[in-house]
């Protein structure tokens, strides 16, 4: 019969050879392989960077813990601050003229054209700590 099952059997495959039986296997351990290495190499950059990124925090005052983040101030002295506060003040002062302003106050004599420097309080406890000495 031309269109029905042909009375002939077909002959059975010829048998696989170990190799062939294995090469599947083979193929998926390598890629695994691959991947693991590929994983790992991942991890160690990430590492790298993690520990770099927390190194240059911890340098600006802010550490990671199990709580949180924490961050730390730096201190500063009474001392310098109202030293910087006084002398940006003093600078302020003197850069500011009213040439042609007349209170009816103060300053009646006539302005010579010649403007003194306004001299800012210096206290001692400040010279003591920078080493220099009192002008007075």
């Amino acid at each position: 019969m031309a269109w029905g099952r042909s009375s002939v059997p077909k002959p059975p495959p010829p048998p696989r050879s170990a190799l062939s039986k294995l090469a599947p296997l083979i193929i998926l351990i390598v890629l695994l392989v691959g991947f693991a290495f590929i994983g790992y190499h991942l991890y160690l950059s990430f590492q790298k960077i993690s520990n770099a990124a927390s190194d240059k925090m911890q340098s600006k005052n802010v550490v990671f813990t199990k709580d949180g983040l924490r961050v730390g101030v730096k201190e500063v002295k009474n001392e310098s601050y109202v030293d910087a506060t006084q002398n940006y003040l003093v600078k302020a002062w003197n850069l500011s003229t009213w040439p042609e302003y007349k209170s009816k106050l103060w300053n009646k004599q006539q302005p010579d054209g010649k403007l003194e420097a306004r001299k800012p309080y210096v206290s001692t406890s400040s010279l003591f700590i920078y080493g220099l000495k009192y002008a007075g």
